[in-house]
């Protein structure tokens, strides 16, 4: 493949950035009622047709494009002074993002069926239980996706190659979406709080950045055959 082959997917990669997280942000525009406090307004919440539109293309399809991105971004900062630190942020993010899909794909579809079936007079249904490891999974998750997120952060900001300040963006937006929206909504409302949308929304910024500067610095890996060639 040569190398402006290479320049098109590192670049349609990074543009795929700020779009999977300006989707993040819709999807977690609104926020779901209190399945404990008013399991009936949970219920039909989440059986509704918006709810798995929005989660179908907000949540799950966001995440695969958060992925393709990451990968152009590691793509395109492997060869520059801090290729090494790139890449490990950009395995650590990937595996994070990756697990983050099991959740994903539950709340798509398996919660659905779970609220039409309390509205449908099952009301026991509310007391599923889904496995430990799930949840362990959605954490580990968590964690891996945050670091690997801020360390990406960092690589732009010491890269040289990207623009310095597009990649504190992405790390403060990492930690107001990740610490202050994830983790602060599970740990008081169970549910999205405003601060998830605003840190995706600085990550689409950042990640539209980076996608607009990318293109004219993007690094691909070099031909290692043609060079031994060359040298032969």
């Amino acid at each position: 493949m040569n190398e402006k082959c290479i320049s098109r997917w590192i670049r349609a990669g990074l543009w795929a950035l700020p779009v999977s997280w300006l989707v993040t942000a819709w999807s977690a525009l609104e926020p779901q009622p209190d399945q404990e406090k008013d399991p009936a307004a949970w219920a039909t919440f989440v059986s509704s047709g918006s709810y798995q539109f929005s989660h179908l293309f907000g949540s799950t399809a966001g995440t695969i494009m958060a992925i393709f991105g990451v990968f152009a971004l590691g793509c395109c900062l492997a060869n520059s002074r801090i290729g090494r630190l790139a890449l490990a942020a950009m395995v650590t993010a990937v595996a994070g993002t990756a697990l983050l899909l099991v959740p994903a794909v539950v709340s798509t579809f398996a919660t659905p069926a779970i609220g039409k079936a309390y509205l449908a007079g099952n009301q026991d249904v509310m007391l599923l239980e889904f496995p430990g490891s799930m949840t362990g999974a959605f954490l580990l998750g968590l964690l891996l996706a945050f670091v690997g997120n801020v360390l990406l952060g960092i690589s732009v900001w010491r890269s040289r190659v990207l623009p310095r300040w597009a990649g504190a963006l992405w790390v403060s937006g990492a930690v107001v979406f990740y610490v202050a929206g994830v983790v602060l909504g599970l740990a008081t409302t169970g549910s999205s709080l405003p601060t998830q949308t605003a840190g995706a929304v600085l990550m689409a910024v950042a990640g539209g950045w980076i996608a607009w500067s990318g293109p004219r610095q993007a690094m691909p890996v070099p031909d290692l055959a043609a060079a031994d060639e060359a040298a032969g």
